[in-house]
């Protein structure tokens, strides 16, 4: 009997032990702990950062139709692996990254033999976790919802724009985890605390998008953006999910010098990446915003031969690589109807041949654009045989455009979405050309993958200030700390005009997408414009302002300088909404820029960031003592000092303002 008794005792202490695992951080900060209910079999895990609970038991799993993904689970094994390596990338805010991490792989079954891996990756900056799905005998299989919760264990802020399967377009809210009702991701947020996060995902190649909506005060649970039929996904009957992801710091500042998206994706899939490079740019896109060009071919057209040569011979005067023309083919005339588009016929005042002979002798690239107005199936019904064509006239950069709405009721962010878009990626990779998408798919870390993928829009950017009230001080210091956690933006600034003086009563300008009682202008300083050039990140990076604004303006020469092929970047210091520091170094040059709300503000940097024993020239473009963002936005003052590692700046920032510093090395 004691035999017995003792016997029972061990198998039900294994049993307990075979249903909860744990795994920590490296550095031991973070602890999450995962388990299935000894009955339902549910699965659930909780997290804790330095002793101190973020996540309580939150749910897991997936609902599908005829099949059981979410319970009646039991822990068959439990596999720890630690992974500690050094990468590279051919570009990147870093080119060097390190991979540090400890895996905790944990193979569920049924009963009738559906099986998962739930696979929980921490680093010391943060979590990833996925779904590894078998289910024999399905060739397929219809996913309805998922089940994925963050039940935070205190309250605390949250920095969002709202839920949105269409557009990422909107202004970001600063709310009370409490009063948080939905989100699209990156979702950052502080605890009462005081630890900063970031919910978001890794890897989304062939699932829908993610969002969190509320659950109670302070749970939240993924959402997945729907197909036409309102289920959510269609998978093969063995199917991994992309990495849900918590980036976590001490400071705000360490979210964005983490590297924990990229980390959560595979090596490149681009053998020989030589011709993927970092470029600068301007183009013939800003004058069709204000309302001075048009797209469509007409007396005010904006991209014909003479305004393209006129483009090229300007970026080949200031060292800028690259011109973008949009608005160059046939079909802009359709828009706002069904939106066909021709990739491969130029309008008659447009003599692509002749200005990519023209480019390529001054030594400039061109970048072309396609944009489709949403209507997909048109546009992969001549994809491959555009990008040929823009190949054969030595065009190896495109941006994408998708303003409307999809055939067929699906949307932007489903699972269709997401298929086509990597459709594009790929594609144009074979014909060795890169991609900056608007209108796109939230970047999820795929660019280390394909390197190809080099920028995007995906958050309300400047063209908002062509023909709305625009985007408040705040917008540009809100957007390091949230949209850009999940990878680069094309945010084109620049503007030198702030206020449409030189443009505001030119009789070519015709109000397009606003009414006359909008005040249209830039909501920053000048030195902010500039500073912008560094703090949001792009390695294709645009001066976006009309040319005539930037010739032999002083402050034009920061640009010249600029250097988009960074090496090595780090955010100084910061807070979201409030204010940001970042500086960046591309070969032996150091860039510097930062920028701050409505208010003033005064910093104060060591310069231990320069390279020791080396001299460097400080240009500094900064806000002059009288400058604000409402009433003097233009006053600007460039000074130059000698420095070197052991010397420190002060920075002061006007209302709105902000100050950007390039160290060349004498």
């Amino acid at each position: 009997m004691q035999k017995l008794l003792f016997a029972l005792l061990v198998g039900c202490t294994m049993m307990a032990c075979r249903q909860k695992a744990e795994v920590s951080s490296p550095d031991e900060s973070i602890r999450l702990t995962f388990r299935t209910d000894r009955k339902s079999g549910e699965m659930r895990y909780a997290v804790t950062v330095n002793d101190r609970p973020l996540f309580e038991p939150s749910l897991l799993g997936f609902v599908a139709q005829d099949a059981e993904l979410a319970c009646s689970f039991r822990i068959d094994k439990v596999e720890r692996t630690t992974v500690d390596e050094t990468w590279t990338q051919p570009w990147g805010e870093n080119k060097t990254n390190r991979s540090h991490y400890n895996e905790m792989a944990v193979s569920l079954r049924r009963k009738d033999d559906v099986r998962l891996v739930l696979r929980f990756r921490l680093f010391d900056d943060g979590l990833g976790f996925r779904y590894e799905y078998e289910v024999p005998g399905r060739d397929s299989l219809v996913v309805t919802a998922e089940c994925t919760e963050f039940r935070f264990a205190e309250d605390g802020t949250s920095w969002t724009i709202p839920a949105n399967f269409e557009t990422y377009e909107l202004l970001y809210r600063t709310l009370p985890l409490h009063e948080l009702e939905d989100a699209n991701t990156p979702a950052t947020f502080r605890t009462a605390g005081g630890l900063y996060g970031s919910i978001h995902e890794a890897a989304l190649y062939d699932f829908p998008e993610m969002v969190l909506r509320r659950c109670d005060s302070l749970s939240f649970k993924a959402d997945l953006a729907p197909l036409p039929d309102g289920t959510k996904a269609r998978v093969a009957g063995r199917f991994v999910t992309p990495w849900r992801t918590v980036q976590l710091a001490p400071e705000a500042v360490g979210l964005i010098n983490s590297s924990l998206i990229l980390n959560l994706n595979e090596p490149s899939k681009i053998e020989d990446t030589s011709w993927i490079r970092p470029m600068k740019y301007i183009g013939v896109w800003w004058s069709m915003h204000l309302g001075l060009d048009t797209w469509a071919m007409d007396d005010r057209h904006g991209a014909t031969t003479e305004q393209a040569k006129r483009y090229i011979e300007f970026a080949a005067d200031n060292h800028i690589d690259a011109v973008l023309f949009e608005g160059w083919n046939e079909g802009w005339e359709t828009w706002g109807g069904e939106q066909h588009f021709d990739y491969r016929k130029p309008y008659a005042d447009f003599d692509i041949r002749e200005i990519a002979d023209y480019a390529r002798h001054l030594g400039i690239e061109l970048i072309g654009h396609h944009e489709t107005g949403g209507n997909v199936p048109e546009y992969e019904r001549q994809l491959d045989s555009a990008l040929l064509w823009y190949a054969d006239l030595g065009v190896h950069n495109l941006k994408t455009g998708y303003a409307g709405g999809f055939p067929g009721g699906y949307l932007h962010h489903s699972q269709y979405g997401v298929r086509h878009y990597q459709k594009v990626v790929e594609q144009a990779a074979k014909y060795r050309i890169t991609v900056n998408a608007h209108e796109p798919i939230k970047d999820c870390g795929i660019r280390r993958t394909w390197p190809n993928m080099m920028t995007r829009e995906g958050a309300r950017g400047k063209e908002w200030d062509a023909w709305s009230a625009g985007n408040p001080p705040s917008h540009e210091v809100i957007l390091p700390f949230t949209r850009l956690l999940a990878g680069p933006m094309d945010y084109t600034p620049g503007t030198f005009d702030i206020l449409y003086e030189r443009t505001r009563d030119s009789v070519r300008r015709k109000l397009w997408n606003c009414g006359e009682e909008v005040n249209m202008r830039v909501n920053t300083t000048l030195a902010k414009q500039i500073a912008d050039w560094v703090i949001l990140y792009s390695p294709l990076q645009m001066a976006s302002d009309l040319i005539e604004h930037y010739e032999e303006h002083p402050a034009f020469q920061f640009f010249r300088d600029f250097d988009p092929d960074c090496d090595w970047s780090r955010a100084l210091a910061g807070e979201p909404g409030e204010y940001v520091a970042v500086v960046r170094r591309a070969g032996g040059k150091f860039f510097f820029g930062a920028a701050t709300n409505e208010e003033p503000r005064s910093l104060h940097f060591d310069l231990d960031f320069l390279e020791p024993e080396v001299t460097y020239e400080a240009a500094i473009y900064a806000d002059a003592p009288d400058a604000h963002w409402e009433t003097n936005p233009t006053a600007c003052e460039v000074t130059v000092r000698y420095v070197t590692s052991a010397d420190a700046i002060d920075v002061v920032l006007a209302p709105g303002g902000g100050q950007a510093i390039s160290f060349l090395p004498l």
